[in-house]
């Protein structure tokens, strides 16, 4: 092939393709329509799964949580700011209940869900928890702010567009993290004697 046959042929490829991501982006695409738009206006019908459901942001010192609640063809949107501390998360957790939430949806976000994981998952409610990645609730887009992070993953939720991670029983867990630990200490203990070896060879000691 010559150069221009191959610059040409590659070339018009690329450009449709662009045009066809930006038209599943607006929803005009016939093959991906836009998501979570409604039949009234022309686009993409989605299925209702949840009637009620939350999604919450967590971060180090704040988790923002939204609750949605259908009724009829109304969505009545609730949001809150809460602390992380465990009395915070306490209230949070009173806090849904009086909404009667059950699907709660978060982010794994570091380590900073895992509070908030333990206080739910023990709560008396049984709320139906499902912990995502970030990165599936952000690949759409948008404005970014805390309450609207909380809304977009309450809303997708509540479609059942969210895929969740496998999140092993309590026993399990514990386990895990006596194991991990022990070996955490193991190689402490390695690298310690490892040093002081280390220090005795240069002062012509030997063991």
């Amino acid at each position: 092939w010559s150069s221009d046959v191959c610059s040409s042929d590659l070339a018009q490829p690329t450009v449709a393709f662009v045009a066809f991501r930006r038209r599943a982006r607006e929803g005009k695409s016939s093959n991906f329509p836009g998501v979570l738009r409604s039949p009234a206006k022309g686009r993409f019908p989605v299925q209702l799964l949840h009637s009620r459901c939350a999604g919450l942001d967590v971060h180090k010192k704040s988790v923002s949580v939204c609750a949605r609640i259908q009724q009829g063809n109304k969505t009545i949107i609730e949001t809150a700011v809460f602390g992380t501390f465990t009395r915070d998360l306490e209230r949070l957790r009173d806090w849904l209940s009086a909404h009667k939430v059950q699907q709660v949806a978060m982010e794994s976000t570091g380590v900073f869900w895992i509070p908030v994981w333990n206080v739910l998952e023990r709560a008396a409610a049984g709320f139906e928890l499902l912990l995502i990645n970030p990165q599936h609730a952000h690949a759409l887009p948008g404005r970014k702010s805390d309450r609207m992070d909380s809304d977009r993953i309450a809303e997708l939720h509540q479609y059942g567009l969210l895929r969740g991670s496998f999140i092993p029983p309590v026993e399990v867990r514990q386990l895990r993290d006596l194991t991990r630990r022990r070996t955490h200490l193991q190689q402490d203990r390695n690298r310690v004697v490892n040093r002081i070896a280390r220090l005795l060879e240069t002062v012509n000691i030997k063991l």
